[in-house]
């Protein structure tokens, strides 16, 4: 029974029980798999038995890729613009939270003074591991509410830091204590650590995913981006930093890499499988015994923690000026414990900050407070939210059920720009499945006749529902450039016989899907720009044939142009030469022609009509 086969089996058998149920009851994955790690473990049927946390301890590198794919999400400039509430909630949540929990902990004298802070500092992290994985489930991660909790779990990850170099000024030093590295000594290792990850993310990871892919071997670049990441992980936890903090710096450094896409694609099964392995072993090791033996203290510090972090949060909500339903988002995201905790209380009996006593104590409260965060999220869904419903941010409603379908055309996004695609089909006798996820948007057009059917399109379950296999074209006509790139990939990995047709929002996304390998591109401002442009060349005199001539020898120059550019543009110097080359020979084609044709028309003995003149109408 404690063979690696048998604890797999264990494990993956207790996911395919927990999960379908879990969800069917509306309770979500992150409560199924902390249930079955509680049924398999020491207290139910005891088939993982001291096992856990060796598991977790593996199972940890799911926390470690679910930050380096965030990471990959976040170009550093919207990092930038995420400061202020960086800096400012994130800083305030952890001072006040800190506070206020030590505070609590030290004049009710259920703690001493450095007991009761560090107890506080722990409490007062929340987990990013539950937290996104719930947010991106209920598809709220990109709400104000989402954005403002991920500023803070950002700002948490990197208090670790910090965290790090005061706990040993908390220890008990009348106990005998390894001694570590001088403050010296090992702040210099933190430098090389970051200078490491942020000069090998530049100029060497990106090299070595270009020499991979030229191969053509896909399982060598799933290796390649699986080395990335633990690589970065150990070196991070070498020197004593937190391994998710450096998969994400790196994540960040590769999220404008032209293999973002394909690195996200390849992490993400990982992620899921390590993380339902964490959250089963977090199950697995709560300690009951400490439970049933001190029911009223560890009830009283779970109490203490969440309180006082929700109601911390729904003062800085609105303080920061957040809609009530995106506080109460906020509050009821952050309540639960971080899974660090395990590595916090470890160091604090290390160091005689806590006894194993209180270690214990407060891991069971982080514990318990993970079980407790899925069933806070319900609250929040269906008693909560809705009393704000017009405000939009509402709990995200489940993809809707699409009977059997044989449509030759799937199209993604159905607003200003689908909107229109979509009729011109209906009108032509061209069936299409239409998936759109806004769900007042499909409300609407449900209204005015029209079938839409509400659903993340990125979802492969969706698209196999949508017919995806058996269509023709795949159109997507989406407003969003992350949500447009990330659905290009799935569709290209899961449906390769589809032809794609993708609007592109502006020419560097044109850019971004070219080197996806998108054939067909529609930059949404250049047919209505060429339109105007041909109306205003023949209000100024040009015959039509000749304006028609212009327009599409424009617009074959700018495909050309735009696939050349594509090749270079993260080469600034490259592209500039490039981009100034294409333009110069534009003019010159397009004069050319000119020339040419007022050539023949002298020849001819004809003048071209004299501009129009208003004031003569």
């Amino acid at each position: 029974m404690d063979s690696f086969l048998f604890q797999a089996v264990v494990y993956l058998a207790a996911a395919l029980i927990a999960v379908p149920v879990a969800q069917r009851l509306g309770l979500g994955s992150v409560l199924g798999y902390l249930v079955a790690g509680v049924v398999i473990g020491p207290v139910g049927l005891n088939l993982v038995g001291d096992a856990a946390g060796d598991v977790r301890t593996f199972a940890e590198f799911g926390v470690v890729m679910l930050l380096f794919l965030v990471g990959l999400e976040l170009e550093p400039r919207r990092l930038w613009t995420m400061r202020d509430r960086l800096l400012g909630l994130g800083g305030l949540q952890m001072l006040l939270t800190g506070a206020a929990l030590a505070a609590l902990g030290y004049f009710l004298g259920a703690f001493e003074l450095r007991v009761a802070i560090a107890g506080g500092l722990i409490l007062a992290l929340s987990s990013t591991a539950i937290i996104l994985q719930t947010l991106q489930e209920r598809g709220v991660l990109r709400t104000s509410g989402g954005e403002a909790t991920f500023s803070i779990l950002l700002f948490q990850a990197l208090a670790v830091i910090p965290l790090l170099a005061l706990w040993p000024l908390l220890g008990d030093h009348t106990a005998p204590v390894e001694s570590g590295l001088g403050g010296t000594r090992q702040t210099l290792r933190y430098l090389i650590a970051l200078v490491a990850i942020v000069g090998g993310g530049r100029y060497l990871i990106r090299p070595l995913f270009r020499l991979v892919a030229a191969t053509g071997q896909r399982e060598l670049f799933t290796i390649s981006a699986l080395f990335v990441v633990i690589g970065i992980a150990t070196l991070t936890q070498w020197v004593g930093l937190s391994a998710a903090l450096g998969t994400f710096i790196g994540g960040v450094l590769l999220a404008d890499s032209e293999y973002r896409h394909e690195l996200m694609a390849d992490i993400e099964p990982f992620k899921g499988l390590l993380l339902a392995v964490f959250f089963m072993a977090v199950g697995a090791g709560v300690d009951f015994g400490l439970i049933a033996a001190q029911p009223g203290l560890v009830g009283a510090l779970l109490a203490a923690m969440v309180g006082v972090k929700l109601l911390v949060m729904l003062v800085l909500g609105r303080l920061f000026r957040l809609a009530w339903p995106d506080t109460f988002l906020l509050g009821m995201a952050l309540v639960v414990g971080d899974e660090f905790a395990f590595v916090m209380c470890g160091l604090s009996v290390q160091l005689g900050v806590f006894t194993p006593a209180e270690a214990d104590l407060v891991i069971a409260s982080v514990v318990l407070s993970m079980a407790l965060s899925p069933l806070l999220f319900i609250v929040n869904d269906r008693l909560i939210q809705p009393r704000w419903a017009a405000t939009g941010t509402t709990a995200r409603r489940p993809d809707d059920q699409i009977g059997e379908t044989d449509h030759p055309v799937i199209l993604a996004g159905f607003g200003r720009f689908g909107h229109i695609i979509g009729r011109v089909l209906r009108g032509n006798g061209y069936g299409a499945t239409v998936l759109d996820h806004d769900a007042d948007q499909v409300e609407v057009l449900r209204k005015l006749g029209l079938k839409v059917f509400f659903g993340e399109a990125s979802r492969v379950e969706l698209l196999h529902a949508a017919g995806a296999a058996r269509a023709r074209l795949f159109i997507v006509a989406i407003d969003d450039r992350e949500r447009s790139l990330q659905l290009v990939t799935t569709v290209k990995k899961h449906f390769p016989h589809l032809t794609l047709l993708v609007r592109a929002l502006d020419r560097p996304h044109e850019h971004e899907l070219a080197a996806a390998g998108v054939q067909h591109i529609y930059r949404e401002t250049l047919g209505t720009s060429l339109e105007l442009s041909a109306d205003a060349l023949r209000l100024l005199g040009m015959r039509a044939y000749q304006v028609r001539r212009q327009i599409q020898q424009f617009r074959r120059h700018d495909q050309e142009s735009m696939r050349e550019l594509a090749q270079v543009r993260h080469d600034d110097e490259a592209y500039i030469s490039i981009a100034r080359q294409h333009i110069e020979n534009l003019d010159r084609i397009l004069r050319a022609d000119v020339s040419e044709e007022e050539k023949h028309q002298r020849h001819e003995g004809w003048e071209p009509p004299p501009p129009h003149d208003p004031s003569r109408d």
